[in-house]
């Protein structure tokens, strides 16, 4: 990291280096230095990872602060500027990094910030909740709000519009005719072939950064662990981690593995359940039930060993909440190794069928050079040979003492991403064994330490839809000033975007289930 340090200090950027936000190296960078900083990233090869800005009101002296996270080898930078609130304007990081644009739009609905530059002016998160001098993550922004009697319908938002001889559009959502969350898709086709796919998301919108403002850290993992109830463990288990690290509390070994064996155990859940998903979606209604029983089994368990299906409110600051018992190690690892031939005497039958292979070979593509410009990790960006891993590659306990396989394919087609499911669960199943072989003895939790005033943490866990992070700040309370959670999903929507190109409509919900982003996780 000194090296990048000294490259970018070489590049003629004014910035200041400090301690305080570990893992993350953290620097204060002058406002008008703030596009530079994303072309001098970009330059030195560095993956933008999440923005989020902070409103220190009067106390603050009427200052905006503004964060971008980049990560180059495993290693991580949080940058840092000021910009007073009576003027908030910061050159844009869209150009640079793709992957910006949306996060960038939240911040500017959110806070009114304006990143000049941007290419994209139109609303992101706030819809036609807030009117248009209202930003709800101001401090003087009530909690509530002040909802109308009727809040007024989004019909502006200007869709880019179909051009051409036979080019037509396809609306489909927000509301759709399935169990899933609002989101609207606009397909431009010609016959079947899609032109493009642009999305309209953040029907969900939850204020989950204005309500965690004033929780206590119980309160807060407790609202981490609903910001995608799918990753409920690994959002949770980040939050506390950023909590821990504000204030320097050190885990008992016990509590660290078990909080492991759960996120393990949420991947396997998630990636059985969506392989399932994908089978249903190209009309194998066989696959499909076989996995959705795998999966109901495996949270069944889940249920007995930790006291609920999907493990919420098992993490919790200071260790976990739940002890394993002895009695149920070999069932666990019965059950691991029992599933793993299942899994494979599945796909020995479904990859006898040519039918699967013809829907899901060559569909939905997205190109190494498209994942890479907006950050995807996760099983999006392994499918599309991104090779990353925090788990691996920027080790916390108690990855650091084990060995995590990951697997990486080149094609980035839904059979990639599908194929590096399948070997990530194979994957998990031997960490789960590994947890379970050498599960230290002892205390599961620590008491919590009372943070001091402006204390922060940043929190980083590799979920099973990739790298999650959560920065929390404390107030001079001891209660949470600032919660940001920065979902995987943030970067695949609009892969979805781009991979649905030249494939026909039929593929989109194979294509959109390979990809599966949370609605929840990014509507904050």
């Amino acid at each position: 990291m000194a090296a990048f340090l000294a490259q970018l200090g070489a590049a003629g950027l004014g910035l200041q280096a400090y301690a305080g936000l570990a893992p993350a190296q953290l620097i204060q960078v002058q406002p008008a230095d703030w596009g530079r900083l994303a072309h001098a990233a970009k330059a030195l090869d560095c993956r933008w990872v999440a923005a989020w800005a902070d409103d220190f009101g009067a106390a603050g002296g009427d200052l905006f602060q503004v964060n971008a996270c980049f990560e180059t080898a495993g290693a991580y930078l949080v940058a840092r500027t000021n910009v007073p609130r009576t003027q908030p304007v910061l050159e844009s990081h869209t150009l640079s990094y793709p992957g910006a644009d949306r996060p960038e739009r939240h911040i500017r609905d959110l806070l009114g910030i304006v990143f000049s530059g941007h290419p994209d002016a139109r609303r992101w998160t706030r819809h036609q909740a807030w009117k248009e001098s209202e930003f709800p993550l101001r401090r003087e922004f009530p909690v509530g709000g002040e909802p109308q009697a009727q809040t007024a319908a989004d019909c502006h938002y200007n869709f880019l519009l179909a051009q051409g001889s036979g080019v037509y559009e396809i609306p489909v959502g927000p509301v759709h005719a399935g169990i899933i969350e609002p989101g609207h898709f606009r397909f431009q086709a010609v016959g079947e072939t899609v032109l493009r796919l642009e999305e309209r998301l953040a029907y969900t919108h939850k204020g989950i950064e204005k309500i965690a403002e004033g929780r206590d850290a119980q309160g807060l993992a407790r609202l981490a662990a609903r910001v995608s109830g799918d990753s409920t463990v690994a959002h949770t288990w980040a939050a506390c981690m950023a909590m821990e690290r504000a204030v320097g509390l050190a885990l008992p070994p016990r509590a660290l593995w078990l909080r492991a064996l759960m996120c393990e155990r949420e991947r396997v859940a998630n990636h059985v359940g969506d392989i399932g998903a994908m089978l249903n979606d190209i009309g194998f209604a066989f696959g499909a039930l076989q996995f959705s029983r795998l999966r109901e089994a495996w949270q069944r368990v889940s249920r007995e060993a930790f006291g609920h299906r999907f493990m919420m409110d098992c993490i919790i600051p200071g260790g976990v909440g739940v002890d394993l018992d002895a009695r149920l190690h070999q069932t666990l690892l019965d059950e691991a190794s029992a599933m793993r031939q299942q899994v494979i005497r599945l796909m020995d039958i479904i990859n006898d069928l040519p039918s699967v292979e013809d829907r899901v070979r060559g569909a939905g593509v997205l190109t190494a050079e498209y994942a890479k410009a907006l950050g995807c990790l996760g099983y999006v960006g392994r499918a599309s040979g991104l090779n990353f891993d925090l788990r691996r590659d920027a080790p916390y306990p108690p990855y650091d003492s084990l060995t995590v396989k990951v697997p990486l394919h080149h094609y980035g087609d839904v059979n990639a991403r599908a194929r590096t499911r399948l070997e990530e669960i194979a994957a998990s199943f031997d960490l789960i064994e590994a947890l379970i072989g050498g599960l230290p003895t002892g205390p599961i939790q620590v008491p919590w330490q009372i943070p001091v005033a402006a204390a922060e943490g940043l929190g980083l866990v590799e979920g099973w839809r990739g790298e999650i992070l959560s920065f929390v700040r404390f107030g001079a309370d001891g209660r949470i000033a600032r919660f940001f959670p920065r979902d995987p999903s943030w970067t695949t929507w609009p892969a979805l975007e781009l991979l649905m190109h030249d494939n026909i409509v039929p593929d989109f919900p194979v294509c959109n289930k390979s990809v599966n982003g949370s609605y929840s996780g990014q509507d904050l």
